[in-house]
């Protein structure tokens, strides 16, 4: 175990350097300048020739790119050429809201999966559920997250649609408020965030629903057909007990790889459903930092969403080894 953790620390150290370096590469075909952006549109030129000198703008891609090593190895990610803040300091603001919503996102998609795949299972000729299954994995995020905020929000009045929190003020201990309203004694303020953080949770785990529901219920038809399902059988248990004592548990390798993989577009769809749904996290922080050609910002997210990727890869792969013996960690 302590040998495959620092192959997978090593290789996930060389990841994100690749990562790192092919953002640098990409700011000298952006045409946006961040020196224009912190001088200002009104701005003369010799102060935003000032300000690329300043910010060391004008020197190689791999000069820069090796002083932002440097500074990295201090845990310095630069300053926002937005918010004029320590990127390092946003990063840790805007964090607790982002894990919040992609917590509650895997551990809603998580059940969906795992109800969409009973489903199919037991009724396999059902035509509703082919259809809603088809729907909601043809339909892209962004519609997805619109369609639910217009008949949750707009339409219907049930569920918020925007914020993350309708406490003004709040400041809990955690940062996470869904916790910090329990730590406080204030299961009001637990109940309201987790009003606000349904819907943009429902539009992130449909898509793992889907995915990861699919291929649990081929994993399950094939892992039912086995011997030992039939011995379980023969014992009397009843055929609810041998699906979710024998059949879920050494079903789970393919879905748990399928789960890897939604890991990585969870982090991507952050950036649409923030966006949407007005979440103050890191995927609204990036969206706003693109247009502002704000490259540290870009930076820092892109090294928090990779450094997550990995060791969720990691947990999977470990989850995936318990689930099935057979598989080994190497």
């Amino acid at each position: 175990m302590v040998v495959y953790l620092i192959k997978r620390v090593l290789g996930g150290v060389g990841v994100l350097m690749v990562m790192t370096f092919i953002v640098f590469c990409l700011q000298s075909v952006i045409p946006a300048d961040p020196a224009r952006v912190m001088a200002g549109p009104t701005a003369p030129a010799a102060t935003v020739e000032a300000i690329r000198e300043q910010l060391g703008l004008n020197e190689p891609v791999v000069v820069q790119y090796f002083r932002f090593l440097s500074r990295l190895a201090d845990g310095d990610l630069g300053i926002s050429v937005r918010t004029r803040q320590p990127v390092a300091a946003d990063v840790l603001q805007y964090l607790p809201a982002t894990l919040e919503l992609a917590f509650v996102s895997i551990l809603l998609g998580l059940a969906l999966s795992s109800l969409m795949a009973l489903l199919q299972f037991t009724l396999p000729r059902s035509t509703a559920i082919r259809l809603a299954i088809v729907g909601v994995g043809s339909t892209p995020i962004f519609l997805t997250a619109l369609l639910l905020a217009y008949f949750f929000w707009f339409l219907l009045d049930w569920l918020p649609g925007a914020g993350r929190l309708g406490f003004r003020n709040f400041s809990g201990p955690t940062g996470f408020h869904l916790l910090d309203g329990l730590l406080v004694g204030r299961p009001d303020i637990s109940l309201d965030a987790l009003a606000h953080v349904i819907l943009p949770a429902l539009a992130l785990a449909l898509p793992i629903a889907v995915a990861v529901g699919r291929s649990l219920n081929s994993a399950l038809h094939e892992v039912m057909k086995q011997t030992y399902i039939r011995t379980a059988r023969g014992k009397g248990l009843s055929e609810t007990r041998v699906l979710l004592r024998h059949g879920l548990r050494n079903a789970a390798t393919a879905p748990l790889s399928i789960m890897g993989m939604q890991i990585a577009l969870i982090l991507g769809n952050l950036l649409v459903v923030e966006r949407v749904f007005a979440w103050p996290g890191l995927g609204l922080y990036t969206v706003q930092a693109l247009a502002s050609a704000d490259l540290p910002v870009v930076l820092g997210v892109t090294l928090v969403f990779g450094v997550f990727y990995i060791l969720a890869a990691i947990l999977i792969e470990i989850c995936q080894s318990l689930a099935d013996p057979r598989i080994g960690l190497a």
